[in-house]
């Protein structure tokens, strides 16, 4: 059966990782008969949003505690994730990835990539081993994977210049498509970028996640 790492960021799309597209990503990995390891950071999250009113609230909570609640506790640090005994890597969106998986969305181009998500996405990119983002996550791959990556978040022609700018190659893609860079084993879908529905993202997540599969030899 097929290992596939699915790192989460928090639990929620303001201030983690976004609920729709994780439980989507797993659900598609299950029925591809593939099993799913989850990991998430152990440290702070950015900040905790009340996902009613869109206001910050004065909690401090931890990543890896807050993405337990989408894994059924079935979630390891971040830290311990092996490449060597990984088949693929898939991370799904929310403002947690470029709020705790990086710092994108505080500095942009600038940014910084969390040291073991680093350490994990250039491991499997040694090994030849698929990868899948979506939603805002390929943020993250210019910083870490050093030659130019197609990539897609949508098409935000703003954020496109940030990713042109960090190196990436940024292509638009419709919400129910995949983008492939086939040289690197990267794909990646715009996801609630796009989507209006649960059922448009899942279109694009389960494109995304049997292309992963695919890849994997």
């Amino acid at each position: 059966m097929k290992q596939v790492a699915v790192v989460l960021s928090g639990c929620g799309v303001y201030d983690g990782a976004e609920i729709h597209e994780t439980v989507l990503t797993l659900l598609a990995l299950d029925r591809a008969g593939a099993q799913a390891v989850c990991f998430a950071p152990d440290k702070p999250q950015l900040h905790v949003i009340n996902h009613l009113s869109g206001e910050e609230m004065p909690e401090n909570r931890n990543v890896l505690l807050e993405s337990a609640r989408i894994a059924r506790g079935k979630i390891q640090a971040l830290s311990q994730a092996d490449a060597e005994q990984l088949d693929a890597l898939i991370v799904p969106g929310g403002f947690g990835a470029a709020k705790n998986l990086s710092s994108f969305a505080m500095q942009g181009a600038e940014c910084s990539v969390d040291t073991d998500l680093s350490k994990l996405i250039r491991e499997m990119h040694k090994r030849n081993k698929p990868m899948g983002f979506m939603c805002i996550a390929p943020t993250l791959l210019p910083k870490v994977i050093d030659q130019p990556l197609r990539l897609t978040i949508g098409n935000d022609p703003d954020l496109g210049e940030v990713i042109d700018a960090m190196g990436g190659e940024p292509v638009t893609c419709p919400v129910d498509d995949i983008v492939v860079d086939i040289e690197n084993k990267v794909v990646t879908t715009p996801a609630y970028m796009l989507a209006q529905s649960i059922g448009e993202a899942a279109q694009g997540i389960d494109k995304l996640v049997s292309r992963v599969l695919d890849l994997v030899e």
